[in-house]
């Protein structure tokens, strides 16, 4: 929600290692189905799918709640979910992608129950078919729809405490009439997300400490409307609309700001003081609709899909930064400089797609499609900086306009082929082109450099891209699949933005419109047992891979040496990620328990260098980060059965992710345990989940260059939390699979922030 807060996302860009942990949803293999009591947990031809309907795991739980307890997939900070081994998990609902923003999505899962659901599907390595970017994985969540004509529906209410109190509230409701299938979700929400900093940076003679804290008010309000026609037995015509907002009011950063100076020999100097406090005020809106037409052409199940889809993203963002020092009393309440933002950000994208599949007799099958994106971004930043002289008052004035324009067209086509070549042996073989054009022009009539007030940046790539599986089934019991693939990963619209966001008035981050994308090779081999038991071993890497890199200089500023760290969005070398991962997921006990297990090991190795900010030219020392590590990842996921009746539950909930190296630095280890109770009553459900018992889950984040500059980071996101929640269902809930749908904006919204 806040910009400033991109401080946090400055982390978990690099969290892949803690999302690997859980395993079950909905990989990519083949492998027969094996019933689970209620539960079905099976391995098809490129997917692993999770039957959650009948689970007593989805009653009175959200959807993210859900998925944190899915196999494969994992979430450390509460707001990001991801699949063993990928740097990304793109979420997917019925068959289409989610257009929302980040935010806008995360807040939407944590308020959609999970009754709503039929099955998970986790994609790990999607095929060329898919337009995905990067080493990501989808998770394709797939909704209840009615058997019979009448309506169903349910409602939630929670109340969540951390250190500010928290409301959310959701209806959802489903209608069939014939042909007619109308499914609908309106959810809103209040809560403060409060967050706590230490912040440390330096050299052998100069010191920064910032401590304080960050409190983010938050409302929303969204939903989502499906309608489902049947025009004959053969087409059905859909239509979706998602929509979100949210307004974040009165967000507020509150920093003290100490300097040391020391002498060569080590000897303290002098110490200052200040304050950073910070004000936004913030609103987005998130509104998609996507059109969708299946024609299915023969009974072996051949079919054409037709999608038209169309994109709107605004978000509105001023913010005043002031640094304070000691007034006469020795107060730090004189205002020594101010600079106020305004971020606006619009977005619209047009997207289409066609889709053919051909069903062949002897088990082969034809795939062959293409797609077309066009997207604008328009963001048009306005900064005011004020400084003050010695008495406080105000001294001089400098604007810093900036309007940066971004137009994107990619063009793909994919063909596949994929056969069955006996009961134990298929595969699939594959490629994507993608034709990708983009024009960002940048106008900045302030800069003093005449080349650099108005600027154009032109992007041009073609790409082939690979994919290539196998499954081969040895015996009933036991199933070896594997996977390759090659993909781009384009830069989110966001981080093209050149725009400065102010942390304290030495601590910023800076976006960067001369990014290029990266290339991303993929590999997978998984070994399964009786459907229960997998080893998965994953390589993944990264040239010119796209991160935040924190740059220190030292600069004079009235005769005084002072200390600057900026957060530089930019390619940075190239990075692997390797993993090794055993679980397991089982009932036992005669059903009472239900458990998934996994443990591994994931080996980082990184090579990048810079120490220069690519969109101000403003030389840094050298950063340089060629370091390794091997970590160890261990989650587990239990729901104990407490009666016959099946009507208590008990949820312990563990993970822990050792220290590993990432590009900020050394990343500590971090671990969560989570314990829920839930009783489900008639219709009713009435749930306690507490997050984060041992307050163990904070983040820390240190590093160290051979030149004596260190840099280290303490977030506390207050994770440890009550949530107390009601649901009730009503109407017949008798459901049957909904027809999967893929958006044509689907590599878009992943991109918006």
């Amino acid at each position: 929600m806040k910009t400033q807060i991109l401080i946090a996302a400055i982390f978990f860009s690099g969290l892949t290692f803690a999302q690997e942990k859980k395993s079950d949803t909905l990989k990519t293999k083949s492998i027969e189905g094996v019933t689970l009591t209620k539960q079905v947990f099976k391995k098809q031809s490129d997917r692993f799918v999770y039957d959650v309907a009948a689970s007593p795991v989805t009653k009175g739980n959200t959807t993210f709640d859900l998925l944190k307890q899915t196999p494969l997939l994992s979430s450390t900070d509460d707001k990001t979910l991801r699949i063993a081994g990928k740097s990304n998990a793109l979420i997917y609902i019925n068959g289409r992608k989610t257009n929302m923003d980040a935010d806008s999505l995360v807040q939407f899962l944590k308020n959609t129950p999970a009754e709503n659901i039929q099955k998970i599907e986790v994609i790990t390595v999607p095929g060329s078919e898919y337009q995905v970017e990067s080493s990501d994985g989808i998770i394709n969540i797939v909704l209840k729809k009615k058997m019979s004509d009448g309506l169903s529906g349910n409602m939630r209410m929670s109340n969540t405490q951390n250190k500010f109190n928290g409301s959310n509230a959701s209806f959802s409701a489903n209608y069939r009439k014939d042909k007619l299938g109308i499914s609908a979700n309106l959810s809103g929400g209040e809560n403060i997300n409060p967050q706590s900093y230490i912040l440390r940076n330096g050299t052998s003679t100069v010191k920064n400490e910032s401590t304080g804290n960050i409190d983010d008010p938050n409302k929303n309000i969204g939903g989502y409307l499906n309608i489902d026609y049947q025009l004959t037995e053969k087409s059905n015509l859909a239509l979706t609309w998602n929509s979100w907002a949210n307004k974040s009011y009165n967000s507020t950063i509150n920093l003290i700001n100490k300097i040391t100076k020391y002498d060569k020999e080590g000897n303290l100097l002098t110490t200052d003081y200040n304050r950073t406090q910070n004000k936004e005020d913030a609103r987005n809106y998130n509104n998609s609709v996507n059109l969708n037409y299946e024609l299915k052409t023969d009974s072996l199940g051949s079919k054409l899909n037709l999608n038209a889809a169309y994109l709107n993203y605004k978000r509105f963002q001023y913010s005043d930064n002031n640094t304070l020092v000691d007034n006469t009393f020795g107060q730090l309440i004189q205002p020594e400089q101010k600079i106020t933002q305004d971020i606006p950000q619009i977005i619209n994208n047009f997207s289409a797609t066609v889709d053919y599949i051909q069903k062949l007799k002897n088990d082969f099958t034809v795939s062959l499609g293409g797609n077309f994106n066009k997207t604008k971004t328009d963001n048009d930043t306005k900064n005011y900086t004020y400084f003050y002289d010695t008495d406080g008052n105000l001294a001089s004035t400098k604007p810093d306009f900036n309007h940066f324009i971004y137009d994107e067209n990619i063009y793909g086509a994919y063909l596949t082929f994929e056969k069955k070549f006996s009961d134990k042996l298929s595969g699939k073989v594959g490629a994507r082109y993608e034709i990708t054009r983009s024009l960002g022009t940048a106008d900045n009539p302030q800069n003093e450099v005449e080349a650099m007030k108005y600027q154009e940046i032109k992007r041009n790539y073609n790409n082939l891209l690979p994919y290539l599986s196998f499954n081969y089934a040895i015996n009933d019991k036991n199933n070896i699949s594997y996977a390759f693939s090659s993909r781009m990963r384009r830069p989110s619209f966001w981080e093209l933005n050149p725009v400065k966001n102010i942390i304290t008035k030495d601590n910023y981050t800076q976006n960067n419109p001369f990014v290029k994308a990266s290339s991303v090779y993929n590999q997978e081999l998984t070994y399964m047992y009786k459907n229960s038991y997998f080893l998965i071993l994953n390589h993944s890497l990264f040239k010119d891979a796209i991160t935040q890199v924190p740059l220190q200089r030292k600069y004079q500023e009235g005769g005084v040496e002072k200390l600057q760290l900026a957060y530089i969005r930019t390619n940075f070398g190239t990075k692997q990620e390797m993993s090794a991962m055993v679980g397991i997921q089982k009932t036992l006990f005669k059903q009472y328990l239900t458990t998934n297990f996994n443990i591994g090991v994931q080996h980082n190795i990184n090579d990048g260098f810079l120490n220069t900010d690519p969109t101000t030219g403003q030389v840094f020392d050298d950063y340089i980060n060629t370091s390794k590590s091997t970590s160890l990842v261990i989650q587990t996921n239990n729901t104990l059965r407490l009666d016959k009746k099946k009507t208590w539950f008990l949820g312990v909930n563990y993970f822990f992710v050792d220290k590993q190296q990432i590009e900020l630095g050394v990343l500590k280890n971090l671990m969560s345990l989570d314990l829920s109770l839930k009783k489900n009553w008639n219709d009713w459900t009435f749930a306690v989940n507490v997050n984060d018992v041992l307050r163990t889950n904070v983040v820390e984040i240190e590093d160290t260059q051979a030149n004596g500059n260190y840099n280290y980071i303490k977030n506390d996101q207050y994770r440890q939390s009550m949530t107390v929640s009601i649901t009730y269902n009503f109407g017949n809930q008798k459901v049957k699979k909904v027809r999967d749908i893929e958006s044509a904006s689907d590599a878009i919204k992943n991109r918006t922030r």
